[in-house]
């Protein structure tokens, strides 16, 4: 069973040998192994348990020792401790079952972890013993004769031999584990990736919206701050409209001052009216010189606003540009990992 820890890695202690190796790839390949050097193989789990049929078993193992009660539980405890010391070495082990064949036992290890054996053997270095075949015999409650028989029909081959078997079994079974469980991480990492590259480029449309929307409400904001620019241009004019009356009325004050002075006493109050109507039009026109010098304050900021949220717009769109070019970049990327995926699960 495929569990992956918090960290992201496989969790070794559920993963089992189906979970990277397809079982009928690796029958097919442990039976013309045991065709081609005549030997017999099964596969078990980290427990013991068969995973594969068992390819090429000798008349005097299947049909003999393993017939009896005493032979198999004896079998099963010896290739439980030939796995052992294969598992503590890493390497194939070569040894001699508890029936007198030769057996080895080449282990299967990801990331240092046992998750399972390939046995294989039941063949003779040497012409076999029938004095130890008969005791065998005798011990596990099969025919002496029988046994004999049938242990002259097991293969002799040099121990040498053996060993390259071994070897090579070893080899390719842990080749097409390590191949099965890359691609497993594989997988799992091209999930992850395309997980987060759409996390990702969710966000990035989110800012792309947002970015949108900032130069939106900053083109709106600029087109106002232009508006109240016009404004102040028309106060400046209307400004100017009331100094030129200001000015006009003082002159004309001033004229009716000369006016009321050639009067004489007939024209005294004309002249202090005269005198009102000049000290205002004085008055209007300090008023409106100060609220120009104002407005010119104002047009001054509101030029400087303007450029300062120019250089903002262009900004933000500056950025809402590249936003989307990572946006659009962030997509082929998922794109490149549901490829990779598809890849991995191609080469299952």
């Amino acid at each position: 069973m495929i569990k992956f820890l918090d960290d992201g890695n496989i969790d070794m202690d559920v993963l089992e040998i189906g979970d990277i190796v397809d079982i009928q790839l690796l029958q097919n390949f442990q039976d013309n192994f045991a065709i081609g050097m005549n030997c017999a193989s099964v596969t078990v789990d980290r427990n013991g348990n068969p995973v594969t049929r068992p390819s090429s078993y000798t008349k005097f193992c299947s049909e003999f020792v393993n017939k009896s009660m005493i032979g198999q539980k004896r079998c099963a405890e010896s290739h439980h401790q030939m796995g052992l010391e294969a598992a503590r070495t890493g390497r194939p082990y070569i040894g001699q079952c508890h029936a007198g064949l030769i057996d080895f036992a080449a282990p299967i290890i990801i990331n240092n972890e046992l998750i399972g054996t390939v046995l294989g053997g039941q063949i003779l270095a040497d012409k076999p013993e029938e004095d130890l075949c008969r005791k065998v015999a005798r011990e596990i409650a099969v025919n002496e004769n029988e046994l004999v028989k049938a242990v002259n029909g097991v293969t002799i081959s040099k121990r040498q031999n053996i060993t390259a078997a071994a070897e090579v079994l070893f080899i390719v079974v842990n080749a097409l584990a390590k191949n099965g469980y890359t691609r497993i991480k594989l997988e799992n990492i091209a999930k992850q990736l395309s997980d987060k590259f759409v996390e990702i480029s969710a966000t990035l449309e989110e800012l792309a919206t947002a970015s949108q929307t900032v130069t939106e409400q900053q083109q709106k904001l600029n087109n106002e701050i232009d508006k109240v620019g016009k404004f102040n241009e028309k106060i400046n004019d209307i400004l100017k409209s009331i100094t030129k009356m200001a000015t006009n009325t003082r002159i004309l004050g001033i004229n009716s001052s000369i006016e009321a002075a050639h009067a004489g006493e007939a024209g005294k109050g004309f002249a202090i009216v005269a005198r009102e109507i000049q000290t205002l039009a004085e008055s209007s026109k300090e008023i409106s010189d100060e609220i120009l010098q104002f407005t010119s304050q104002i047009k001054v900021s509101i030029d400087t606003t303007i450029d300062h949220s120019q250089m903002t717009l262009d900004t933000t769109q500056a950025q809402s540009s590249e936003i989307e070019e990572v946006a659009n970049n962030v997509q082929q990327m998922v794109h490149l990992t549901y490829e990779l995926d598809n890849m991995m699960k191609s080469v299952e």
